[in-house]
């Protein structure tokens, strides 16, 4: 009853916010984590599922909706679920990410989610936030523009979900931990996929790959999503361009290409045209692909190309018959051809999309992405870290490490040492970030529960710099809780006194995920109007796992408006 009681009380603060002919619609969905046998090459493996679907079920929504979802933990692991991409303002009690905004979802438990739909607009995902589990417990959530407006485009046919992920033969969550003990490296994944499926390259694949039907001058919308632990990656679709009108659920300025590159939680919106004819074609079917950007050839990475076929069902029987036209798509180290992709992204900018880049900054950080390691445990244990030591990673040298109490908690009953915040806005030390050659002692790093402190409405500039310290790489960086402007992309050491000359204030995309590029940096912009915690993290789940993580804590504003959603009833206890 308490959790109904909650769930009315936020509905009627929306409403009362947007007024009565804005109030938000309501949306329930019921998710059953419980185990599911999926084939993939050849190997039945047991996986742990939402309703027994791989991928999961899709979430539909309009802008400004509010979506409820109960989660039932049929599994006999730990869970909790996030909603990638969704501000949730006022409301980081239904964000997800295990120990930083809840305690988990323990097996023969629920937990009722209330995920608040603001300003985004477009492609976003929901995926586990524990462990490995995001790896087979994922899908899709579609919103569409608020009834009575339209797309900034002409309307297209029909919409296509484009999950891409990867396959472990083996328990990867068994992986994960046999890498705990040792400190080493989880092993790399078996295939990459599209929808769950490798494709019809791989055995015992064919009669599964995933088809997408078209027909002639018609087109369509292609939600692309990476819900991959591991893998940047081009996409494309042989014979065919994509016109690129929307990335993580914000519209851009349409760009056509003929491949694009999709980091780990980024999600792009792609209009297809169905124009094989024009193309001088006389085939009806082509594929789809999925290639890995390997951006640090030094360590291991996946290099399958996962395909599913695009098929004409207007196109002759003979055209429908042979094999599909074979895709091409960069080199999996044509890091040219990702940077190419990244430097047309633009917010759309128009009055119904407007661009608001905040001019002042009142929190300038700086903040080096490493990995790193600490010291194997005194003893006579042995680690398979470089060195003989544990792998770990750290932004600014600070190594996250997970509390045993949620951080949400802590801070709203003021329990003590749970975290410091003592965050550091700069890297403690400077040194050539980029320059290979990094000696021994600064590949170690300490751990640490730091987290930084923002006031209500403060500007904060962020930029992240790359180090090759254990190697240079790019990086996928994710932020709870906000939308964010690039401001501002390059390669080598960022200078703080010429580099924001050259920053893009008139259109900069709007992303919750950037791709920090091999060897330089990227300026991110966010207001930070909304109160509560939120995760900041590398979205490769390695890199996470091993500490590249810190936390932003928003203190209330003064307003009702701007504080914090009290703590609902039926919270998971640590």
């Amino acid at each position: 009853m308490g959790v109904v009681i909650w769930l009315l009380a936020v509905v009627l603060t929306l409403g009362a916010a947007a007024g009565p002919a804005e109030a938000s619609k309501n949306h329930h969905y019921d998710f059953f984590i419980k185990e599911a046998n999926y084939t993939r090459l050849c190997r039945e493996k047991t996986i742990l599922t939402v309703n027994g679907q791989f991928p999961g079920p899709t979430i539909f929504a309009h802008k400004g909706d509010v979506v409820v979802v109960n989660v039932y933990n049929q599994g006999d692991k730990n869970i909790t679920i996030h909603w990638h991409g969704v501000d949730q303002p006022r409301n980081p009690w239904s964000d997800g990410p295990m120990y930083i905004t809840q305690c988990p979802i323990q097996p023969g438990a629920n937990l009722t989610y209330t995920v608040i739909l603001s300003e985004e607009e477009g492609t976003l995902w929901w995926h586990a936030h524990s462990d490995y589990d995001r790896t087979t417990i994922h899908g899709a959530i579609v919103i569409h523009p608020k009834l009575g407006t339209a797309f900034p485009f002409k309307k297209p046919h029909k919409e296509i979900p484009i999950i891409l992920s990867e396959w472990w033969n083996a328990d990867v969550n068994q992986l994960l931990e046999e890498s705990r003990k040792t400190g080493g490296e989880v092993s790399i994944s078996d295939v990459n996929t599209i929808n769950g499926q490798p494709g019809d390259f791989f055995a015992c694949s064919k009669n599964g790959t995933f088809k997408a039907a078209v027909e002639s001058g018609k087109t369509y919308l292609l939600r692309i999503i990476n819900a991959g632990l591991a893998n940047d990656l081009f996409f494309g679709v042989t014979g065919h361009r994509l016109t690129v009108v929307g990335t993580d659920a914000r519209y851009t300025k349409p760009f056509t290409v003929n491949n694009i590159l999709i980091s780990p939680g980024q999600t792009v919106d792609a209009l297809l045209h169905a124009d094989r004819a024009a193309n001088g074609s006389s085939n009806g079917r082509y594929y789809m692909a999925a290639r890995t950007l390997a951006s640090n050839t030094d360590i291991g990475y996946d290099n399958t190309t996962a395909t599913a076929i695009l098929e004409y069902t207007d196109a002759p029987p003979a055209a429908r018959a042979g094999r599909p036209d074979s895709p091409t798509l960069p080199a999996f180290n044509d890091l040219n051809a990702s940077a190419a992709y990244t430097a047309q992204l633009r917010s759309l900018g128009s009055k119904a999309h407007p661009v608001d880049v905040p001019m002042d900054v009142d929190e300038h950080m700086l903040i080096t992405i490493a990995v790193n390691v600490v010291p194997c445990a005194t003893g006579n244990a042995t680690c398979e870290g470089p060195g003989g030591n544990r792998f770990a990673a750290s932004l600014n040298n600070v190594s996250f490490h997970l509390p045993t109490l949620d951080i949400l908690d802590a801070y709203y009953r003021s329990v003590r040492g749970v975290y410091e915040t003592d965050f550091p806005d700069m890297p403690p030390f400077v040194f050539n970030f980029t320059d290979g050659n990094v000696p021994v002692e600064r590949w170690f790093t300490k751990r640490g529960t730091k987290v930084k402190v923002l006031e209500y409405g403060a500007v904060v500039e962020v930029v992240f710099q790359d180090t090759a310290i254990l190697g240079a790489e790019n990086h996928p960086m994710h932020l709870h809780g906000f939308a964010f402007y690039v401001v501002g992309m390059g390669l080598g050491n960022f200078n703080q006194t010429t580099d924001p000359a050259t920053y893009n204030l008139i259109d900069p995309p709007f992303q919750n995920t950037v791709t920090v590029p091999k060897s330089g940096w990227a300026a991110i912009r966010f207001r930070a109007a909304n109160p509560g915690v939120w995760f900041m993290h590398c979205h490769f789940e390695r890199h996470s796992e091993w500490g590249m993580d810190t936390v932003f804590i928003v203190k209330d504003g003064k307003t009702p408006e701007a504080k914090m959603m009290r703590r609902p009833p039926g919270m998971p206890r640590c």
